[in-house]
Protein backbone atom coordinates (compact mmCIF):
# COMPACT_ATOMS: atom_id res chain seq x y z
CA UNK A 1 0.00 0.00 0.00
CA UNK A 2 3.10 2.60 0.65
CA UNK A 3 4.30 2.64 -2.75
CA UNK A 4 0.90 2.75 -4.13
CA UNK A 5 -0.24 5.48 -1.68
CA UNK A 6 3.12 7.63 -2.14
CA UNK A 7 2.78 7.84 -5.83
CA UNK A 8 -0.51 9.11 -6.24
CA UNK A 9 -0.43 12.90 -7.44
CA UNK A 10 -3.91 12.98 -9.21
CA UNK A 11 -5.73 14.70 -6.47
CA UNK A 12 -5.59 18.29 -5.47
CA UNK A 13 -6.30 19.22 -2.10
CA UNK A 14 -8.40 21.97 -1.12
CA UNK A 15 -5.42 24.13 0.68
CA UNK A 16 -3.89 26.48 0.93
CA UNK A 17 -6.47 29.23 0.32
CA UNK A 18 -5.77 32.60 -0.57
CA UNK A 19 -2.12 34.01 -2.36
CA UNK A 20 0.31 31.55 -2.73
CA UNK A 21 3.93 31.11 -3.42
CA UNK A 22 5.63 28.67 -5.08
CA UNK A 23 8.60 27.58 -3.24
CA UNK A 24 11.10 24.46 -3.99
CA UNK A 25 11.33 21.87 -1.80
CA UNK A 26 13.68 18.15 -2.23
CA UNK A 27 13.13 19.04 -6.04
CA UNK A 28 9.82 19.51 -6.53
CA UNK A 29 7.86 23.02 -6.91
CA UNK A 30 4.59 23.23 -4.50
CA UNK A 31 2.60 26.16 -3.65
CA UNK A 32 2.70 27.34 -0.01
CA UNK A 33 0.49 30.44 1.33
CA UNK A 34 2.46 33.86 0.84
CA UNK A 35 3.47 35.00 3.93
CA UNK A 36 3.03 31.94 5.76
CA UNK A 37 5.52 30.27 8.43
CA UNK A 38 7.30 28.37 5.70
CA UNK A 39 7.71 31.41 2.77
CA UNK A 40 8.62 34.08 5.71
CA UNK A 41 11.11 31.26 7.54
CA UNK A 42 12.08 28.18 5.95
CA UNK A 43 11.66 26.14 8.54
CA UNK A 44 13.92 28.07 10.43
CA UNK A 45 11.80 30.38 12.20
CA UNK A 46 13.05 33.63 14.98
CA UNK A 47 10.69 32.35 18.00
CA UNK A 48 10.28 35.36 19.39
CA UNK A 49 8.39 36.28 16.90
CA UNK A 50 6.56 33.12 16.81
CA UNK A 51 5.59 34.20 20.53
CA UNK A 52 3.83 36.79 19.71
CA UNK A 53 1.75 35.08 16.73
CA UNK A 54 -1.61 35.17 19.23
CA UNK A 55 -2.28 32.00 17.31
CA UNK A 56 0.34 30.41 18.92
CA UNK A 57 0.16 31.78 22.57
CA UNK A 58 3.51 33.13 24.49
CA UNK A 59 4.08 29.48 26.14
CA UNK A 60 6.91 27.93 23.56
CA UNK A 61 9.44 26.98 26.50
CA UNK A 62 9.18 23.40 24.90
CA UNK A 63 10.39 24.34 21.50
CA UNK A 64 13.17 26.67 22.79
CA UNK A 65 15.07 23.88 24.39
CA UNK A 66 15.01 21.62 21.23
CA UNK A 67 17.47 24.02 18.44
CA UNK A 68 17.32 23.71 15.75
CA UNK A 69 20.20 22.27 12.96
CA UNK A 70 20.94 22.42 9.34
CA UNK A 71 21.19 18.84 8.60
CA UNK A 72 21.63 16.74 5.69
CA UNK A 73 18.81 14.79 4.46
CA UNK A 74 17.14 12.47 1.27
CA UNK A 75 15.94 16.24 0.09
CA UNK A 76 19.26 18.40 0.65
CA UNK A 77 19.58 20.18 3.36
CA UNK A 78 17.17 21.24 5.99
CA UNK A 79 16.64 22.53 9.05
CA UNK A 80 15.27 20.30 11.38
CA UNK A 81 13.09 19.40 14.01
CA UNK A 82 10.09 20.54 12.54
CA UNK A 83 8.09 22.50 15.32
CA UNK A 84 4.10 22.44 15.29
CA UNK A 85 3.28 25.21 17.27
CA UNK A 86 -0.55 24.23 17.86
CA UNK A 87 -2.16 20.99 16.90
CA UNK A 88 -5.39 19.05 18.13
CA UNK A 89 -6.00 15.61 17.35
CA UNK A 90 -8.35 12.33 17.97
CA UNK A 91 -6.65 8.84 18.57
CA UNK A 92 -9.15 5.50 18.43
CA UNK A 93 -6.98 2.29 19.37
CA UNK A 94 -8.59 -0.41 18.32
CA UNK A 95 -8.03 -4.21 18.92
CA UNK A 96 -7.32 -6.34 15.74
CA UNK A 97 -6.21 -10.23 15.68
CA UNK A 98 -2.21 -11.03 15.68
CA UNK A 99 -3.05 -12.80 12.56
CA UNK A 100 -4.19 -9.92 10.45
CA UNK A 101 -1.58 -7.79 12.09
CA UNK A 102 1.11 -9.89 11.27
CA UNK A 103 0.26 -10.18 7.57
CA UNK A 104 0.33 -6.37 7.17
CA UNK A 105 4.01 -5.77 9.08
CA UNK A 106 7.39 -6.81 7.22
CA UNK A 107 10.09 -8.60 9.48
CA UNK A 108 11.50 -8.81 11.50
CA UNK A 109 8.46 -6.35 12.77
CA UNK A 110 6.05 -7.97 15.17
CA UNK A 111 2.98 -6.44 17.07
CA UNK A 112 2.62 -5.83 20.65
CA UNK A 113 -0.14 -7.82 22.27
CA UNK A 114 -2.35 -5.95 24.32
CA UNK A 115 -4.91 -9.65 24.83
CA UNK A 116 -4.37 -12.72 24.10
CA UNK A 117 -4.77 -13.27 20.00
CA UNK A 118 -5.53 -9.35 20.02
CA UNK A 119 -3.25 -6.44 18.75
CA UNK A 120 -3.42 -2.57 18.82
CA UNK A 121 -4.16 -0.16 15.69
CA UNK A 122 -4.21 3.31 16.49
CA UNK A 123 -6.16 5.60 13.96
CA UNK A 124 -5.60 9.25 14.52
CA UNK A 125 -6.92 11.91 12.98
CA UNK A 126 -4.69 15.27 13.25
CA UNK A 127 -5.40 18.62 12.34
CA UNK A 128 -1.76 21.25 12.51
CA UNK A 129 -2.83 24.70 13.19
CA UNK A 130 0.48 26.67 13.34
CA UNK A 131 3.45 24.85 12.22
CA UNK A 132 6.74 25.64 9.94
CA UNK A 133 5.09 23.94 6.93
CA UNK A 134 1.98 25.79 7.34
CA UNK A 135 -1.33 24.01 8.47
CA UNK A 136 -2.97 20.66 6.85
CA UNK A 137 -4.55 17.62 7.97
CA UNK A 138 -3.24 14.49 8.45
CA UNK A 139 -4.83 10.97 9.47
CA UNK A 140 -2.97 8.06 10.28
CA UNK A 141 -3.33 4.20 10.53
CA UNK A 142 -0.53 2.16 12.54
CA UNK A 143 0.25 -1.56 14.21
CA UNK A 144 1.47 -0.81 17.66
CA UNK A 145 4.63 -3.24 17.54
CA UNK A 146 7.06 -4.37 19.60
CA UNK A 147 10.31 -2.04 20.73
CA UNK A 148 13.17 -3.10 18.51
CA UNK A 149 16.18 -4.87 20.27
CA UNK A 150 13.87 -5.65 23.28
CA UNK A 151 13.49 -9.32 24.18
CA UNK A 152 10.86 -8.82 27.26
CA UNK A 153 7.48 -10.25 27.07
CA UNK A 154 5.17 -8.30 24.78
CA UNK A 155 2.81 -7.26 27.92
CA UNK A 156 5.61 -6.25 29.73
CA UNK A 157 6.22 -4.04 26.88
CA UNK A 158 3.61 -2.46 26.50
CA UNK A 159 3.07 -1.75 30.31
CA UNK A 160 6.14 0.26 30.13
CA UNK A 161 5.24 1.49 27.15
CA UNK A 162 2.14 2.86 29.04
CA UNK A 163 4.43 3.98 31.72
CA UNK A 164 7.25 5.45 30.43
CA UNK A 165 4.51 7.41 27.66
CA UNK A 166 6.97 5.91 24.48
CA UNK A 167 5.44 4.30 21.71
CA UNK A 168 6.29 2.04 18.59
CA UNK A 169 4.48 1.67 15.26
CA UNK A 170 4.80 0.97 11.95
CA UNK A 171 2.81 3.09 9.87
CA UNK A 172 -0.16 1.95 7.10
CA UNK A 173 -1.35 4.91 5.80
CA UNK A 174 -0.59 8.89 6.18
CA UNK A 175 -2.81 10.67 3.77
CA UNK A 176 -2.27 14.90 4.19
CA UNK A 177 -3.82 17.65 2.54
CA UNK A 178 -1.09 19.97 1.46
CA UNK A 179 0.95 19.64 -1.63
CA UNK A 180 4.14 20.27 0.71
CA UNK A 181 3.17 17.90 3.41
CA UNK A 182 3.05 15.13 0.79
CA UNK A 183 6.17 15.93 -0.97
CA UNK A 184 7.83 16.19 2.82
CA UNK A 185 6.67 12.78 3.64
CA UNK A 186 7.51 10.94 0.71
CA UNK A 187 10.51 12.23 -0.44
CA UNK A 188 11.85 13.01 3.02
CA UNK A 189 10.73 10.33 4.98
CA UNK A 190 9.38 7.20 2.34
CA UNK A 191 6.41 7.42 3.79
CA UNK A 192 2.77 6.29 2.90
CA UNK A 193 1.16 9.66 1.96
CA UNK A 194 -0.91 11.12 -0.50
CA UNK A 195 -3.22 14.20 -0.61
CA UNK A 196 -7.00 13.98 0.01
CA UNK A 197 -9.66 16.49 1.65
CA UNK A 198 -9.59 15.62 5.38
CA UNK A 199 -11.49 17.98 8.17
CA UNK A 200 -11.19 17.55 11.86
CA UNK A 201 -13.62 20.19 13.88
CA UNK A 202 -13.96 20.13 17.70
CA UNK A 203 -16.56 21.96 19.31
CA UNK A 204 -18.17 22.50 22.73
CA UNK A 205 -19.78 18.93 22.30
CA UNK A 206 -18.47 17.54 19.81
CA UNK A 207 -15.83 15.62 17.55
CA UNK A 208 -16.33 15.34 13.90
CA UNK A 209 -13.93 14.18 11.51
CA UNK A 210 -13.65 12.90 7.82
CA UNK A 211 -11.67 12.07 4.53
CA UNK A 212 -12.47 11.80 1.18
CA UNK A 213 -10.85 9.50 -1.19
CA UNK A 214 -9.13 10.00 -3.99
CA UNK A 215 -12.68 9.66 -6.28
CA UNK A 216 -14.44 12.24 -4.11
CA UNK A 217 -16.50 9.91 -2.28
CA UNK A 218 -15.95 9.90 1.43
CA UNK A 219 -13.64 7.45 2.92
CA UNK A 220 -14.20 7.30 6.82
CA UNK A 221 -16.12 9.65 8.93
CA UNK A 222 -15.83 10.13 12.77
CA UNK A 223 -18.90 11.19 14.97
CA UNK A 224 -18.23 11.23 19.01
CA UNK A 225 -19.37 13.38 22.06
CA UNK A 226 -16.58 15.67 23.26
CA UNK A 227 -15.15 14.71 26.92
CA UNK A 228 -14.53 16.60 29.61
CA UNK A 229 -11.18 18.26 28.69
CA UNK A 230 -8.50 18.53 31.84
CA UNK A 231 -5.39 21.25 31.56
CA UNK A 232 -2.46 19.47 31.70
CA UNK A 233 0.16 21.75 32.83
CA UNK A 234 3.73 22.17 29.91
CA UNK A 235 5.82 19.37 29.99
CA UNK A 236 4.73 17.30 32.28
CA UNK A 237 2.97 14.31 29.89
CA UNK A 238 5.23 14.46 26.99
CA UNK A 239 4.81 11.45 24.55
CA UNK A 240 7.46 9.78 22.65
CA UNK A 241 5.54 7.89 19.70
CA UNK A 242 8.62 6.41 17.35
CA UNK A 243 7.44 5.32 13.67
CA UNK A 244 9.62 2.68 12.52
CA UNK A 245 9.82 2.20 8.45
CA UNK A 246 12.45 1.69 5.95
CA UNK A 247 14.04 4.72 4.26
CA UNK A 248 16.29 3.68 1.16
CA UNK A 249 15.90 -0.30 1.98
CA UNK A 250 17.51 0.34 5.89
CA UNK A 251 15.17 0.64 8.97
CA UNK A 252 14.94 3.87 10.71
CA UNK A 253 12.94 5.71 13.40
CA UNK A 254 11.08 8.95 13.23
CA UNK A 255 10.21 10.15 16.83
CA UNK A 256 7.42 12.63 17.56
CA UNK A 257 7.31 14.06 20.62
CA UNK A 258 3.86 15.68 21.69
CA UNK A 259 3.42 18.30 24.60
CA UNK A 260 -0.58 17.84 25.93
CA UNK A 261 -2.11 21.06 26.86
CA UNK A 262 -5.60 19.92 27.06
CA UNK A 263 -6.99 17.00 26.62
CA UNK A 264 -8.94 13.86 27.60
CA UNK A 265 -8.76 9.99 27.60
CA UNK A 266 -11.63 7.42 27.75
CA UNK A 267 -10.98 3.66 27.89
CA UNK A 268 -13.83 1.75 26.20
CA UNK A 269 -15.46 4.74 24.81
CA UNK A 270 -19.35 5.19 24.16
CA UNK A 271 -21.15 6.54 21.43
CA UNK A 272 -18.55 6.46 19.15
CA UNK A 273 -19.34 6.50 15.10
CA UNK A 274 -16.89 5.48 12.47
CA UNK A 275 -18.81 5.45 9.20
CA UNK A 276 -16.53 3.33 6.82
CA UNK A 277 -17.10 3.81 2.96
CA UNK A 278 -14.92 2.14 0.41
CA UNK A 279 -11.83 4.64 0.56
CA UNK A 280 -8.51 2.88 1.35
CA UNK A 281 -8.58 3.61 5.18
CA UNK A 282 -11.98 1.94 5.40
CA UNK A 283 -11.03 -0.83 3.29
CA UNK A 284 -7.31 -1.23 5.65
CA UNK A 285 -9.60 -0.74 8.88
CA UNK A 286 -11.43 -3.42 7.50
CA UNK A 287 -8.47 -6.21 6.70
CA UNK A 288 -6.97 -5.73 9.87
CA UNK A 289 -10.10 -6.07 11.54
CA UNK A 290 -10.68 -3.25 13.58
CA UNK A 291 -13.76 -2.87 15.29
CA UNK A 292 -13.28 -2.95 19.21
CA UNK A 293 -12.36 0.36 20.24
CA UNK A 294 -10.10 -0.24 23.34
CA UNK A 295 -9.21 3.71 24.14
CA UNK A 296 -10.05 7.29 22.71
CA UNK A 297 -7.29 9.80 22.76
CA UNK A 298 -8.42 13.79 22.45
CA UNK A 299 -6.36 16.42 22.66
CA UNK A 300 -7.39 19.92 21.71
CA UNK A 301 -4.17 21.68 22.13
CA UNK A 302 -0.87 20.61 22.12
CA UNK A 303 2.73 21.17 20.63
CA UNK A 304 4.72 18.72 18.97
CA UNK A 305 8.24 18.01 17.55
CA UNK A 306 8.40 15.64 14.45
CA UNK A 307 12.72 14.72 14.34
CA UNK A 308 14.75 13.63 11.85
CA UNK A 309 15.09 9.69 11.12
CA UNK A 310 17.75 8.07 12.68
CA UNK A 311 19.13 4.86 12.03
CA UNK A 312 17.85 1.34 13.70
CA UNK A 313 20.55 -0.22 15.13
CA UNK A 314 18.33 -2.74 16.86
CA UNK A 315 17.41 -4.43 13.41
CA UNK A 316 21.54 -4.68 12.15
CA UNK A 317 21.08 -8.33 13.21
CA UNK A 318 17.38 -8.60 12.10
CA UNK A 319 16.17 -9.33 15.53
CA UNK A 320 13.70 -7.71 18.05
Amino acid sequence: MASAASSNTSTSSRRPQGPTVQVEFGGQKVDVPKGGYYDRYRMNPNLDEVARDPAVGPDIAFFRQIPKELVDSRVGQVYAPNFYYRTKSVQLLFLASLDNLKSKLPAPLEPITALPGYGLVALTFYSYLVCDNDPYNEVSIAVIVRQPGKGSYSTTQLFSSIWNRTFYGYVLALPVDTEIARVRGVYGYQLPKWLASINLEMDENNIKADITATDGKLDLALDVPLPALKTIPSQSSIVSNNAINKIDEKWYQVTVQTNPLLGAQRVFPRNVNVYRGRGPLSELLNELGAWTVLRMDVLKDAQMVLHMPTSLKAFDDNKL
